[in-house]
């Protein structure tokens, strides 16, 4: 799959069928989305293409607002999104950044800018309530009728239900938000996850007798606490481990998220490698504690907790195979 930061220049253009959104969490709507998207390039000998953005255009219009609770939590970051675009058929993404300039464009300029000139459209698909242009000027009808007029066709699709409800990345968001990760899922189509390079820390968690992996997060995540989670890349087999997903309170006050990982029983040297983290269950909320004395019991409390939780479900798959 390739990958551009912006329209492709000359060279690089095909004729493509598209689609265009933000994509957070590719979820069960997305995918139904995409396999149009993919069965018709087939079909039609074009390539199947994306146009996504970064940041996404509600962050930054809480940015320019100065009102960053308006901007979405993420549910995946952009390595984890193209990932799974990829692994749902596209062959192009466009990763357009979203700013002043492309926010002012009228909905007849991005047609003829962007869809047109820029990425060659012959066939496009959205949702039923997509709009586009300055203040969400554009939307399906409007759209089909540029359609016609520059020789592409458009499709827009209904909404994908679960249980009679949208499948949206809002839904996944609350279900992460409320650590269900059972309906997180079945929004998703797969367990959730998020992944990254471990990077170097502080050694904190090592002088307290529990080291950890640390993975960089770059945005408000749809989730924060304590969790049980296994990791995905370090052996041939997922490993148990324990996770903090927050801000650090206790040790620093700079507000930056980060994803700690402790592995049980695991002792080798892994930095830089590209590991993905499965959440299966929350323990806790994050906390503050009075000093470090006080965080080490609490997360000797989480590492007991994690190690019983993997012990109860070994020993339930362990009953079933007796049956």
């Amino acid at each position: 799959m390739k990958v551009f930061r912006g329209l492709p220049n000359d060279r690089a253009r095909a004729p493509c069928a598209l689609t265009i959104g933000n994509f957070d969490g590719v979820h069960r709507g997305h995918q139904a989305l995409l396999a149009h998207v993919t069965a018709s390039a087939r079909k039609l000998g074009l390539e199947a293409a994306v146009m996504t953005f970064e940041p996404h255009p509600r962050e930054y219009f809480a940015q320019r607002s100065g009102d960053l609770s308006k901007a979405p939590a993420r549910i995946a970051n952009l390595r984890d999104k193209l990932e799974s675009l990829e692994h749902a058929g596209v062959d192009r993404v466009i990763v357009e950044h979203f700013n002043e300039h492309f926010a002012s464009m009228s909905p007849d300029e991005f047609t003829q800018r962007v869809l047109v000139d820029g990425l060659h459209v012959k066939w496009l698909m959205v949702g039923d309530d997509f709009c586009y242009g300055a203040r969400r000027a554009g939307n399906v009808a409007l759209l089909a009728e540029a359609g016609q007029r520059y020789g592409f066709e458009v499709h827009s699709l209904p909404a994908v239900l679960h249980d009679s409800t949208r499948i949206s990345s809002s839904a996944v968001r609350a279900a992460l938000a409320a650590a269900d990760f059972d309906a997180t899922r079945a929004l998703l189509g797969h367990p959730y996850s998020m992944s990254g390079h471990v990077i170097h820390g502080q050694k904190l968690g090592r002088t307290l007798g529990f080291p950890t992996l640390n993975l960089r997060v770059a945005h408000r995540p749809a989730l924060a606490g304590i969790f049980v989670v296994q990791v995905h890349g370090l052996a041939d087999q997922p490993l148990p481990a324990v996770a903090s997903l927050g801000v650090r309170p206790t040790v620093e006050d700079a507000g930056r998220m980060l994803l700690e990982v402790h592995v049980f029983d695991w002792n080798q040297p892994c930095y830089g490698k590209l590991v993905r983290v499965e959440f299966l269950t929350k323990l806790r909320d994050e906390e503050k504690y009075v000093d470090l004395p006080t965080l080490t019991v609490a997360i000797e409390r989480d590492a007991q907790q994690a190690r019983a939780w993997f012990a109860q479900r070994a020993g339930a798959l362990t009953a079933t195979d007796r049956i």
